[in-house]
């Protein structure tokens, strides 16, 4: 049998076939930024450049690039079962995830339901509610609650509960009963702030509004991010999660929180529910789940709610969902190798101490030109940019955002936000780098030295 070479470091032929997500693909490919190999806190571009990735490629490799015990099970799961299907019969990797996923959560989380990305997480969680409240009797519970400017994937389900206009404005109608929570940032009242804002807790008496318009027997669940984070990284005000709880609770509503961006060490813990104190019914996750090295999501819920599903005959299907790849060996092995190398507790302990110092050194850019904000809780952080007027107002913002990579950093600008959410292994001195070269750059681009 010939063997076949592959080489995925080289420029492709051509780039026209393939249609980038959240990409202007015209203005890509006439300047196109190219990685092609990691390790640890570091890209390497086509041309051979370290790149120092201050996104852990969009809160996903949370462990750092090229984490040995990820890459050591997905091996060893490739060579013993490369795919299987998990519908009415498996293999024991996705049960060992599961029930290691469920040990290092809080006590409440003792069932998952596996899927292959937040979207996926979004709508399980969506569906699982809906589905709940029917076996339970309650099938008029339709309603569902998101946040504006909150942000739940790219599914029919996700962009309905989803508060970011943008993202929703070219798909016309969207699913009914959907409503929305006001948002919680206040640049009158909280810029500048660090970490978790003291005003704001009272706008989450907005939800008891919601659910007596409605009617509480009408609403099935809300959604909220514990922190925004595709809008611009929006820290909770102090007690608001704890606020949400309390009233979903009393009119026997769901509460879900969206744990994609939250989860596996961006708070310093395996769950923002720790950080936070409040859980909630149902957690989506995915992302850092298998430090972003394949494809997965997670929708945890409480005894309460899988049990409700068990009430029926033994031999029917109580939850008539699922995926082909719900499970899929390759992701479950990543997941199991995730754990593993957080395991001994340093690279959590060490996300807890960067957080400090990312906090510190971001503000530090409070006096740099045109900016409008700064905030922070965990690892991540945005500073928000002025908008310029015209048909090309987050100039300011993109060109930051595009100068860095090419001066060996990369960071993602949403809106008018640059946003930084680093890998937990990131040391200070790399975090220093990060806010002194954004420094640097933001002043270019005010100057008008450079424009993207």
């Amino acid at each position: 049998m010939s063997s076949q070479n592959y080489d995925f470091t080289k420029m492709p032929q051509s780039m026209e076939e393939f249609w980038m997500p959240f990409t202007p693909q015209r203005l890509f490919k006439k300047d196109p930024r190219i990685v092609v190999s990691a390790d640890g806190m570091y890209y390497k571009d086509v041309d051979g450049n370290t790149i120092l990735d201050a996104i852990a490629g969009l809160w996903c490799v949370n462990a750092g690039h090229n984490a040995p015990k990820v890459k050591e099970a997905i091996k060893v799961q490739l060579d013993t079962l490369d795919s299987t299907l998990n519908f009415q019969y498996g293999c024991p990797t996705p049960f060992i995830a599961a029930e290691k996923l469920c040990k290092v959560m809080p006590d409440s989380y003792n069932h998952v339901f596996f899927s292959n990305s937040g979207s996926e997480a979004v709508e399980t969680a969506l569906k699982m509610a809906a589905a709940y409240h029917h076996a339970r009797g309650e099938g008029g519970r339709r309603v569902f609650i998101g946040r504006d400017r909150g942000y739940h994937g790219v599914n029919y389900g996700g962009i309905s509960v989803c508060g970011l206009s943008y993202n929703r404005s070219m798909f016309g109608q969207l699913l009914p009963s959907i409503d929305h929570l006001p948002h919680t940032h206040n640049l009158e009242h909280n810029a500048f702030v660090k970490g978790q804002p003291e005003w704001g807790a009272h706008l989450a008496d907005g939800l008891e509004e919601l659910i007596q318009f409605h009617a509480p027997q009408n609403v099935a669940a809300v959604i909220v991010e514990p922190v925004a984070g595709s809008t611009g990284i929006l820290p909770p005000p102090k007690d608001y999660l704890r606020r949400l709880r309390e009233i979903t609770r009393k009119h026997g509503v769901l509460l879900i929180f969206d744990e994609v961006v939250t989860a596996f060490a961006r708070m310093g813990e395996y769950s923002s529910t720790t950080l936070f104190g409040v859980e909630a019914d149902i957690l989506c996750m995915a992302k850092g789940l298998s430090n972003g090295v394949v494809p997965m999501g997670a929708t945890l819920c409480t005894d309460q709610i899988y049990d409700g599903f068990m009430g029926g005959p033994e031999k029917g299907i109580e939850f008539l969902h699922g995926y082909t790849y719900s499970g899929h060996p390759l992701a479950s092995a990543a997941l199991i190798g995730t754990l593993d190398t957080y395991e001994d507790g340093k690279i959590m302990g060490n996300a807890r101490q960067m957080m400090k110092v990312l906090e510190q050194e971001i503000h530090k850019l409070k006096d740099a030109p045109h900016v409008v904000d700064i905030r922070n809780v965990g690892l991540m952080a945005a500073v928000q940019l002025e908008t310029e007027e015209g048909k090309d107002p987050l100039r300011m913002s993109r060109s930051v955002s595009y100068e860095l990579f090419n001066r060996g950093i990369v960071m993602r600008y949403s809106g008018p936000n640059i946003q930084l959410s680093p890998s937990a292994i990131v040391t200070e001195d790399q975090i220093k780098e990060m806010c002194g070269t954004l420094r640097e750059v933001i002043n270019d681009v005010a100057a008008g030295k450079v424009s993207h």
